[in-house]
């Protein structure tokens, strides 16, 4: 007994520390994004392919976008035989998820990549129809167009965060690729995943699923029949586990004797998947609003409602245009009031007629003039004043410009975090951290005098964050302008606030101070539970992650924040911080390429060294501030 209690305490051991293991969660995530392409491949409608595989790897960006177009290839091979479109079809797709996937323009303009992916397979459509390579019907045709730009769309959506709605499509377009994926000849897989859901999952899901079995027209039995029946037969007052569990083979044998036709092939699938979900829960139920935290959900989802309504109306708002016409003719007027030929002019009336596209021409001369006047020079004198008022009205614009733009970006965030923040006060699991951040700080002045501002606090959900400001410059302004960024960014993210947005604030901030560049922005944002490091950088120079192997360098140098409320400048990058890993975080005092041999140099040493070699080397290379800041991760010691 003793020896098998041991034997099971060293499992568990092995297990704890596979989970924590950065290396296996990327290879789980590795497989998991190869074998979705791999079976989205095998979509079919009418006996033929589709572009779900496509719409995935739109929906990515990286190395999860390159794994899903290697599964997605393979399954074209394998389960059609056939390689050309589909390979053209993943190629460009991952071209465009390379390029646009991880950009700041695709993360503005959602329906970017679903339009692109849309347009990738009409465009191989005609072409294959032009060689003669396809014959597909029209009716197929648009049914691909439409297919690769929604589900696009749904992947992308669904990768943000849970939706139960999005997730239950997901589910029928899992059971329309996995329905033709049979191990054995009598047992597919579709049919064992619609087994599952029809008695664990949602109603919706059951029935989607059933729909998606239809339409791939693998059994004339009507499914969705079946599973619906399956589904409300949880219902029924006084029912135990195991009729639940029954419920989907039986159903299936009663609408077979309905409907007179006889094929037992998906039983088996459609038994087991039954049996095995019972004991595996589904997510992708809506979650009950009940109590406190119900009402509290519909006024938080109110408020969001109304700030984004809000939001939409400051967009829409039409632009007073700007009358140049009646620049120019009131500078015919000032001039024709003071000159001595007035009485006898005959073009007064013509000089106050005159466009006001003459303001355009910033050295307007007198040969320029429409119009021949005896006293010209009065004119163009106040032409010249009408130029410098239109630049003023302009500049005023475009200042009115940025903070209308300001308020609409704040009217987003908001509402979008109420609307997130809503979501999830259903979720009743909470994040356990894996990890524990180890921080470091190490400054070439007291913190008093230090221009460079380090803050390390804990946010929600598992997130931990190293806060690195730099205000410009040296002595009490700068120290100020990094301690204002720094506690601004603190409280945001401490209360939750994405950090894109947190960041984008601080940029609007900045610029409507006329505080361009007056700080520069480095930030971690660590995830305690699976080890995962995203830096924002914003004006900040690169960081370095220093392993056993190597040195990595991480990002590169950017504006700083406050150049423009509408154009975004943050660079952001995201690395697996593995045990016994160092991520060096530097201000500007420390020169680049310095940095970077002193990291190479630092291979094998501790933080505390490569800290003092940072620093000597920004103190021999100038008078600026200096600040290094070492972070690594240890498993936590969760009780």
């Amino acid at each position: 007994m003793t020896m098998i209690e041991s034997y099971v305490s060293r499992g568990r051991h092995i297990l704890k520390r596979w989970a924590v293991n950065p290396r296996i969660h990327m290879l789980a995530r590795g497989s998991g994004y190869f074998a979705a392409g791999f079976a989205l491949s095998a979509a079919s409608l009418g006996q033929s392919f589709l572009p779900l595989s496509l719409a995935l790897v739109c929906a990515c960006g990286g190395w999860s976008a390159a794994l899903t177009a290697l599964g997605g290839i393979l399954g074209y091979r394998v389960f059609w035989a056939i390689g050309e479109q589909p390979l053209v079809w993943l190629v460009v797709g991952l071209c465009v998820a390379l390029l646009l996937g991880q950009r700041r323009i695709s993360r503005d303009t959602p329906l970017l990549l679903p339009a692109v992916a849309g347009l990738i397979v009409a465009a191989s459509g005609v072409v294959f129809q032009t060689l003669g390579a396809e014959d597909a019907p029209i009716a197929l045709y648009l049914i691909r167009v439409g297919l690769a730009s929604g589900a696009t769309w749904l992947f992308s959506q669904v990768r943000k965060g849970r939706n139960p709605v999005l997730e239950w499509l997901v589910c029928g377009l899992a059971v329309l690729s996995l329905v033709q994926i049979a191990p054995v000849g009598w047992f597919s897989l579709g049919f064992f995943a619609a087994g599952a859901l029809a008695v664990t999952g949602a109603f919706p899901a059951a029935a989607i699923a059933g729909l998606a079995l239809d339409l791939a027209q693998v059994t004339p039995v009507p499914m969705t029949a079946v599973l619906v029946l399956a589904y409300l037969i949880r219902l029924l007052p006084k029912s135990v586990n195991w009729a639940g569990r029954l419920a989907p083979g039986v159903t299936y044998l009663v609408v077979m004797w309905l409907c007179n036709v006889w094929d037992v092939l998906p039983l088996p699938a459609l038994i087991s998947g039954a049996l095995v979900g019972g004991f595996l829960p589904l997510p992708g139920k809506v979650a009950h609003r009940r109590g406190e935290t119900g009402v509290a959900q519909v006024r938080l989802e109110l408020a969001s409602g109304v700030l984004s309504q809000t939001q939409q109306l400051l967009i829409e708002a039409p632009e007073v245009p700007l009358d140049e016409d009646a620049l120019v003719t009131r500078a015919a007027e000032r001039a024709c009031a003071s000159c001595p030929n007035r009485k006898g002019c005959k073009d007064t009336q013509r000089i106050g007629l005159l466009p006001g596209l003459l303001l355009h021409k910033p050295l307007l001369q007198t040969e320029e003039l429409p119009i021949i006047c005896r006293k010209s020079g009065r004119f163009l004198a106040e032409l010249h004043r009408s130029q410098e008022q239109l630049r003023s009205i302009r500049a005023d614009r475009q200042r009115q410009q940025e903070y209308r733009s300001a308020v609409i970006q704040q009217y987003q965030f908001l509402s979008e975090f109420l609307q997130d923040l809503s979501d999830k006060l259903s979720k009743r699991t909470e994040n356990v951290p894996l990890y524990s951040a180890q921080v470091s700080v190490f400054g070439n002045r007291p913190e008093e005098e230090n221009g460079d501002r380090c803050l390390r606090f804990s946010g929600t959900e598992g997130k931990y964050y190293v806060l690195l400001c730099d205000g410009m410059g040296t002595g009490l302004g700068a120290v100020q302008e990094g301690r204002t960024a720094g506690v601004m960014l603190r409280r945001l993210l401490s209360a939750g606030y994405p950090a894109e947005y947190a960041l984008r604030s601080i940029n609007s901030i900045c610029a409507l101070r006329n505080r361009a560049g007056a700080v520069t922005i480095d930030l971690a944002e660590i995830d305690l539970t699976c080890g995962k490091v995203s830096l924002y950088k914003w004006g900040a120079v690169p960081s370095y992650l220093i392993s056993a192997v190597g040195v990595e360098k991480i990002g590169t140098a950017g504006p700083p924040p406050g150049l423009s409320v509408t154009d975004y400048q943050e660079r952001s990058d995201r690395v697996a911080l593995r045990r016994g890993q160092l991520l060096i975080l530097v201000s500007d005092g420390v020169g680049e390429s310095e940095a970077l041999r002193c990291c190479v140099d630092g291979i094998g040493k501790n933080a505390e060294e490569i800290a003092v070699a940072l620093i000597t080397s920004a103190e021999d290379s100038g008078q600026d501030d200096a600040t290094v800041v070492a972070i690594s991760l240890e498993p936590a010691k969760n009780e």
